[in-house]
């Protein structure tokens, strides 16, 4: 049996992307990720497993000296269905060389008698 404290290597919000809405429509969606000031790190390189209905950027974020990234993930899925996705992000830490953001896709029909 492990025992002891578990220590958060970043702050990372959401833990995961869901990419929900119909085809043909712009769906985005963001993470934040904040190394802890014990375990400061760099994000080299991003690199999705699959890289067929997603892309993605990821910036610094523009709070003061927080050391923060925003990594921006958008749907390129046209048709009706689910999908999955990992981006690895590739950091400069040797306790944590890559961080891994899962992606969750689900496009829907929206139906034609749909109340208002």
């Amino acid at each position: 049996m492990l025992q002891g404290n578990l220590q958060k290597f970043a702050d990372i919000r959401p833990k995961r992307i869901i990419l929900r809405g119909s085809p043909g429509q712009t769906i985005k969606a963001q993470v934040e990720i904040t190394p802890r000031i014990k375990y400061p790190f760099k994000i080299i390189s991003a690199m999705a497993t699959q890289r067929k209905y997603i892309k993605f950027s990821i910036a610094d974020a523009k709070k003061s000296n927080s050391g923060s990234y925003v990594l921006t993930v958008e749907n390129l899925k046209k048709e009706i269905g689910r999908y999955n996705d990992v981006i690895y992000l590739k950091t400069d830490s040797k306790l944590r060389p890559a961080i891994p953001i899962y992606v969750i896709g689900n496009i829907l029909s929206i139906p034609s008698n749909r109340e208002k």
